[in-house]
């Protein structure tokens, strides 16, 4: 081998590496408590930390958290607290429809709904409604765009096979116009939804990633495919980080983000500088927001075909904006200038960055304020119970009470990452 062909494999070796170590939520909590770090020795240009105000913050989780479940049995924070809006128990319909199909098959079905339905989930805009026929009921926000999603794959928006019409299929997905979900989402002139061209886009790249990787997602290149995929191997038993990584991997040509590293694309992965770490992975701070939603939204379908899925407190908390803006509204973060607030960022301007970063940091703190208040441990109350209990909630309620469902922060939204 000359040296030019050596040169090449290390440099090949180095951006997998690099890639690889982003992709882990190891990665993702040490380059945002590098951030949090740095905040609490009152070093950050952007934001204030004050951190005597944790505790509160944590009563007004717990006291939203008891008003939502009395018995503090939570659910996971995962779409389908969405699937539930207003009550309705979907997920019994979408089974009755199915029929009596086997565990797996149904499986499959709720992997191919969730996933297409997180993708669909970001930000709407406080002006979009969904009306639901059966129930008569509207739904705004990620509630209406689950419900929503949920009627369009029942109705066979995502499936190429008219013989099988509840799934989601790479045929369809690619074939995907603005039109179609424009239609099934009852968008219009007067009820409008932010980004719905970047979350078509994504549909679209999801149909692509499907073809490409059969391998992971099967003949029929469906995401159901991945129950098969991290079943196969490890039969009654996932552990939660090898479902994201199987999605970071897979999924990773799809997000339309220019993030790269050596050629290979990074995703929800943004540059901050005074974030440090190893080799090319330096200046970078790694997320995966709608890759862990998805985690989190896969979590049930394992369940509910009785594979247990275990180490879920290693996927972090999300860096969106109602847990972020709870830290803002409660007073722990605060911004060095007001006037910011009065701005439009992007995602990859350096103080969404760093808000993103630390509210992953302050979400691991607040959660245990949280179970102190609440009297339960880590084991009783994981992080995915803190989140849907929780601060999720507790961040839209601060939100409608002060700016009508507002984030405190204006972003420039695709559609894929808020």
């Amino acid at each position: 081998m000359n040296l030019s062909h050596h040169e090449n494999d290390t440099a090949v070796g180095e951006v997998r590496a690099t890639v690889t170590l982003l992709r882990s939520t190891t990665a993702v909590r040490e380059r945002s408590r590098q951030l949090l770090d740095r905040a609490r020795d009152g070093m950050s240009p952007w934001f204030v930390l004050d951190e005597a105000r944790l505790p509160a913050a944590a009563e007004c989780v717990a006291d939203t958290t008891r008003q939502r479940y009395p018995d503090l049995d939570i659910p996971f924070h995962s779409r389908w607290r969405h699937f539930e809006a207003g009550g309705v128990d979907r997920r019994a319909q979408l089974e009755n429809t199915l029929g009596p199909s086997d565990p797996d098959d149904r499986a499959r079905a709720f992997i191919d709904v969730a996933l297409v339905s997180v993708l669909l989930d970001a930000g709407a805009g406080s002006a979009w409604r969904y009306r639901e026929d059966a129930s008569g009921r509207s739904f705004r926000r990620s509630e209406g765009l689950g419900v929503a999603s949920w009627h369009a794959f029942c109705a066979g928006l995502f499936s190429g096979d008219p013989d099988r019409p509840l799934q989601a299929d790479a045929a369809r997905l690619a074939a995907l116009t603005v039109e179609d979900v424009a239609t099934a989402f009852q968008v219009s002139a007067d009820n409008p939804l932010v980004g719905l061209e970047g979350r078509v886009a994504l549909l679209r790249n999801l149909g692509a990633a499907l073809t490409a990787r059969r391998d992971a997602f099967g003949a029929a290149a469906r995401p159901g495919g991945l129950y098969d995929a991290l079943t196969s191997d490890a039969g009654d038993c996932v552990a939660a980080q090898d479902i994201l990584a199987t999605l970071l991997d897979t999924l990773a040509p799809i997000w339309p983000a220019d993030n790269t590293i050596g050629g290979q694309p990074v995703g929800d992965c943004w540059r901050h500088p005074a974030v440090h770490g190893p080799g090319r992975s330096d200046g970078w701070v790694p997320f995966h927001k709608l890759s862990q939603w998805l985690t989190y939204s896969l979590i049930e379908p394992f369940q509910w075909a009785e594979v247990a899925v275990t180490g879920l407190d290693e996927l972090t908390g999300l860096p969106e904006y109602r847990n972020g803006g709870l830290l803002l509204d409660t007073g722990v973060l605060q911004l060095r200038d007001a006037s910011l607030a009065e701005q439009q960022w992007r995602v990859g301007d350096e103080m969404i960055v760093e808000w993103r970063a630390l509210t992953v940091a302050l979400l691991d703190e607040l959660a245990d304020h949280v179970r102190d208040a609440l009297d339960r441990d880590a084991e009783q109350l994981p992080l995915a119970c803190v989140l849907e209990g929780g601060t999720w909630a507790a961040g839209r309620a601060l939100a409608d009470r002060t700016r009508d469902g507002r984030p405190p922060i204006a972003i420039v939204s695709d559609g894929t990452v808020f």
